[in-house]
């Protein structure tokens, strides 16, 4: 009988290695960068606000590719808001395999605006 060699079996992989999973604490780091740097002098340009929050979850979502979490499909939400003193609320409910998928977020605010930045990383099987 023939041995067979590694290269031969099929290989399924329906779950990360722990190394490999997506991970919040880092992502909420990443997601903190990025908001501190991106909106420290920005003041609320309800004009502006559609382009600037593109380019915050544009760059949160390269600065989480950069972690090379494979087979995991990165989302990114930002809200920016005018800071009036308000207070706000935010949820969100998703279907996914609490194993492998998970979340990240954090806020930031100054005397101008608010912000709220989630991070769903979500694997591919």
């Amino acid at each position: 009988m023939e041995k067979k060699s590694k290269s031969d079996d099929h290989s399924y992989v329906i779950h990360p290695e722990y190394k490999s999973k997506f991970r919040p604490g880092p992502a909420k780091e990443i997601i903190k960068d990025v908001l501190q740097t991106k909106l420290e002098k920005e003041q609320y340009n309800p004009d502006k606000t559609p382009i600037l929050i593109k380019q915050v979850a544009d760059d949160i979502k390269d600065r989480l590719k950069e972690m090379h979490w494979d087979r995991y499909k990165i989302m990114v939400q930002v809200s920016i808001g005018e800071q009036r003193g308000q207070g706000v609320r935010m949820g969100s409910r998703c279907f996914w395999d609490a194993d492998t998928d998970s979340f990240a977020s954090d806020t930031f605010s100054n005397e101008s605006l608010f912000c709220v930045a989630t991070a769903y990383g979500v694997y591919h099987y």
